[in-house]
């Protein structure tokens, strides 16, 4: 597989977007990154709108197909290639998809940036306040629901999975906003251990950022 094989129309800072990447990067699929400026309201553009009628990034060109929603790719990744991001039996895949869903159906759509400076331009709060208040709250559920698992060195076993993949964005974004993370021991040593494996180090977006 070449890297023209497969394309991923993302923003670098994306926290979806960055999901996707080491998803890509875990599998060693190759692929040409076409960026696309959310600051500059390209995901709004017609172009962004052909391939992903919700304005949104990432979307993803592969096996003939164009697909959008970053946890919708990374299953269609993970039961065309077989990866084991899930568990096999039902019990396991509620669990990782409950802790997954609980980041990128609970703290993400809340933080995302249009929202908070929505919510900024009504007035009564910051976007830094909003970001910090909804992230604060939301990792120290996830840390819960994390306590409550069985101890190994990713969110779920010793074996990377859907929630991991979501894991390190959030984070990212945690460290952006200035969230203090002392109170989170858990979900930090998961992500530090994350963190360390190449894939991961890969996608950071430091590492994907445009150069002007």
């Amino acid at each position: 597989m070449t890297e023209h094989d497969v394309t991923l129309f993302d923003y670098w800072r994306s926290s979806a977007s960055y999901r996707v990447r080491i998803g890509l990067n875990l599998l060693g699929i190759s692929y040409a990154g076409e960026p696309v400026d959310l600051l500059s309201g390209a995901q709004r553009s017609q172009e962004n709108l052909v391939r992903n009628p919700q304005g949104l990034v990432p979307t993803l060109s592969i096996d003939g197909v164009e697909l959008t929603q970053s946890l919708a790719i990374l299953e269609y990744l993970n039961e065309t290639r077989s990866v084991g991001w899930l568990p096999a039996d039902a019990v396991g895949k509620a669990r990782v998809r409950a802790l997954s869903y609980a980041i990128a159906m609970e703290i993400h759509p809340v933080c995302n940036l249009r929202v908070a400076r929505h919510a900024a331009a009504l007035g009564g709060t910051t976007v830094e306040e909003w970001m910090r208040h909804f992230i604060t709250d939301g990792l120290a559920d996830f840390e819960g629901m994390l306590q409550r698992q069985p101890e190994g060195r990713f969110c779920y076993g010793d074996q990377v999975t859907l929630t991991d993949i979501c894991l390190v964005p959030q984070i990212y974004n945690a460290r952006r906003w200035g969230v203090n993370l002392e109170s989170l021991p858990r979900t930090i040593a998961v992500s530090a251990r994350l963190e360390e494996i190449p894939a991961f180090a890969a996608a950071h977006p430091d590492r994907v950022r445009p150069q002007s």
